[in-house]
C-alpha cells in the first residue's frame, strides 16, 4: 500500500532525467570505454523523415501535401518534425497525399529504423549481438 494521498498521480518520466552538469571529461565515442549508448531513434522522428523526404523528392510543398490530406500545414510540419504523435488516421492521409499507403508508409519507417539500428549494434562491442527487428510492431 502507498503512503501517497489519493489525490497525487506518479509521474513516470519518458526519458531518464540527465546527469547534473559535470566537469568536462575526455571525448567519448563509440568503442571507448565509459561511452553512453547511442539512443535509438524514435518512431515519431523515423515517420516523419519519410514523409518528408517522401514530399521532398516530389518536390511538393507542405501547404500542397497539408491541403491534400485535409490537415492542417502547422500539424504536418509537427509531424514531419518528430514533434507530434499523429493518429494513423493522419498519417494515412498524409500518405495518400503522397501516392502512398499507409502500409508504404510503416514499412520505409522500418526500413530506416533497421538501417540506424544496426548501424548502433556494430558500433556496440563485437561480443554483443544486436537486436533482430524482423517485423513490424505498434503499439497504442
Amino acid at each position: 500500500m502507498s503512503n501517497r494521498a489519493p489525490d497525487q498521480a506518479r509521474v513516470i518520466p519518458l526519458r531518464p532525467k540527465a546527469a547534473g552538469p559535470a566537469a568536462p571529461a575526455a571525448p567519448r565515442g563509440p568503442g571507448r570505454p565509459g561511452a553512453p549508448a547511442p539512443r535509438e531513434p524514435l518512431w515519431r522522428d523515423l515517420i516523419g523523415d519519410v514523409l518528408r523526404g517522401e514530399r521532398l523528392a516530389q518536390e511538393r510543398t507542405l501547404k500542397d501535401v497539408a491541403d491534400a490530406a485535409r490537415i492542417s500545414m502547422p500539424y504536418l510540419s509537427e509531424v514531419e518534425r518528430g514533434r507530434k504523435e499523429a493518429s494513423s488516421e493522419v498519417l494515412a492521409a498524409a500518405a495518400h497525399a503522397l501516392g502512398l499507403g499507409l502500409g508504404d508508409l510503416l514499412s520505409r519507417a522500418q526500413g530506416e529504423l533497421i538501417r540506424l539500428s544496426s548501424r548502433h549494434s556494430s558500433a556496440r562491442s563485437s561480443g554483443t549481438a544486436g537486436s533482430s527487428h524482423d517485423g513490424l510492431c505498434l503499439a497504442a
